[in-house]
This record gives C-alpha cells, sequence and structure tokens, in this order.
C-alpha cells in the first residue's frame, strides 16, 4: 500500500531554532554593552582634544593681535579683536557646549568645561590678583 502524497515525510526542514535566533541575539547584546563604553570614551577624548586645539588657535590668534598691536601682557582683547587672525573669521566652538574666555594677553585662554580636562597646558587658574 502506498502512502499518501500529503503524508509523506519530506525529511528535516531548514532554518533555524528559537533557542538558536535568541543564543545569536543574546551574544551580539553581550558584544554591544562592551563595546558601548568604548565608543562613549573616544568621543569624550576626542572632544577634549578638539577643545585644546581650539584653545591653542585662540591662544595664537591672541599672541599675534598683540604683537601686531602692540599690546602689552595685561591687555585684554575682546572677540572682535581675535577674529580676523582666526580661519573663517570666527571663534571655534567648543565641541562640549563650554564657551571660552579670551583672558589677558599674558594667560592661557579657558573653556568653561576646564574641569573636564578642556584646558590648555593642564592650566586651571592663575594666581595673580589682576583680572582676566
Amino acid at each position: 500500500m502506498k502512502t499518501p502524497k500529503h503524508i509523506r515525510s519530506r525529511g528535516p526542514v531548514g532554518g533555524f531554532t528559537i533557542v538558536e535566533i535568541m543564543i545569536v541575539v543574546a551574544v551580539i547584546g553581550v558584544l554591544a554593552a562592551l563595546a558601548i563604553p568604548n565608543f562613549v570614551k573616544a568621543r569624550t577624548a576626542a572632544q577634549v582634544k578638539t577643545c585644546i586645539t581650539n584653545l591653542r588657535k585662540i591662544d595664537a590668534a591672541k599672541q599675534q593681535w598683540a604683537l601686531e598691536e602692540k599690546k602689552g601682557e595685561n591687555a585684554i582683547p575682546v572677540s572682535a579683536d581675535v577674529v580676523p587672525y582666526l580661519k573663517g573669521n570666527a571663534l571655534p566652538r567648543c565641541p562640549s557646549g563650554g564657551t571660552y574666555s579670551l583672558r589677558r594677553v599674558s594667560r592661557n585662554p579657558t573653556c568653561t568645561r576646564y574641569q573636564t580636562g578642556h584646558t590648555l597646558n593642564n592650566l586651571n587658574m592663575d594666581d595673580d590678583a589682576l583680572p582676566d
């Protein structure tokens, strides 16, 4: 007697079981959990380096302004004085949302995010009595 066509076994059916799919998803989740903190650290480090580069550019522009205008160490430039010496004729922006202070010619410019490493030459604040 012949087995009807709709009852015959077709053999193993291809595809993944739900357990295999769950294992793959779990492994991807573990890898993502390990990788994301490293991406955040790299992004933060890049922001700090960019801010320090911006501070160097601002300081160089400030020094050039003081030299060309024959200003002394205690002269305090404003943005309009320094901007012509910067590329793009604009003060750069801190990538972390901080703001820059030009300060006196003899002092390094600062970023409001200096507590998190946004400083030029690891400078916090100078200890002299003169205002910025």
